[in-house]
This record gives C-alpha cells, structure tokens and sequence, in this order.
C-alpha cells in the first residue's frame, strides 16, 4: 500500500498577502451577477486565490466584503484577490469590451457551447459571468456576451451550486490557459 502522508500546513509554500499580489495573474476576470448568498460570494473569492485570478466583479445585489458571512467561506481571499463593486452589470461589461476583454456568461442558453469543448485563445483575457442563484445571468447580459459557456450535466437537476459552478468553470479555464 503507498504511503500518502498527509501534508501539513507549514509545508504548503503558502504566499503571503504581498507575494499573492505580486504575482503573475490568471488572464481571467469573475463577475458575479446579483449573487444573494454572501457564502457562495466568499467561496467563489477562496477559488479566485487558488487559481491566482486578477479581479472579481461584484454586481448589483451582491455583498461586498467585509461582512462576516463572506469572510467565513473566504478565510481570507478577500485580502489577496482584487475586486469592485459596480451596481450594473450590462454597463460593466460594456467597458470590458472596449479593453478587449471576451465576455463568457455561464448559462443554460441556447447555442451555448459546452465547457469542455471550449477553448481559450491564447494572450485573451476573459470575464466569466456567473448569475442570480434562482434567475441566473440576465438575459440582457447573457445577450451581451461574445460566448456563453455551459456546463455539461447528466443527472436530472441540471443545476449547480454557484460555488460549485465557479470552481469547475475556473478549474477548466486555469488548466486550458
């Protein structure tokens, strides 16, 4: 039988707050899109950390740190990874756009691509849109958007957590790019 000893924490190579900082960024932007749940907000920063992303957005209804409720998922991240708040998303976007950032929402959407069929360009930063837990992205974003990414589910929910979301989408980006 192998031997997998556990790793401790001191054995991580943890980087500090200003070696996170000064590190070279994932080409990946989050928006979260009217996000309710100030837990599923301080996971998707906690991923935002592991895989070195640039920035999240927060838009609209979604909490901004500090607050508690995000903190207890983020433990921490919200010290490391940049974000604004900006109260519409379409606007957003729009900007974006004119810094040539390609706009992928995550949505169950007509012509929608498959996740694991899609394929970053190289040297392309992208924004990830990710939406309301009941409503999803909003159409007028979903609309906006250069490609709207799906994520392949076979059971009979069709339906994931936005944490859970986040983490297979950046996961599949990060190891694509």
């Amino acid at each position: 039988m192998k031997n997998n000893r556990k790793l401790k924490n001191s054995e991580l190579d943890r980087k500090t707050v200003e070696e996170f900082k000064a590190s070279k960024k994932t080409p990946l932007l989050i928006i979260l899109d009217n996000i309710r749940s100030l837990n599923n907000i301080g996971s998707v920063f906690r991923t935002a950390d592991a895989f070195l992303i640039e920035k999240i957005y927060l838009c609209g209804i979604t909490a901004v740190p500090p607050h508690k409720d995000i903190q207890k998922t983020a433990l921490g991240a919200t010290a490391t990874v940049n974000w604004e708040h900006h109260e519409d998303t379409l606007t957003l976007i729009q900007k974006l756009k004119t810094e040539s950032i390609k706009i992928l929402s995550i949505e169950q959407a007509e012509n929608a691509i498959m996740l694991d069929k899609f394929l970053p360009q190289p040297n392309q930063t992208y924004a990830v849109i990710f939406g309301n837990e009941v409503k999803g992205v909003q159409q007028d974003v979903v609309s906006a958007s250069d490609e709207v990414l799906e994520i392949p589910q076979f059971g009979s929910k069709h339906s994931l957590n936005i944490s859970v979301s986040a983490g297979i989408v950046i996961w599949d980006l990060f190891s694509k790019i």
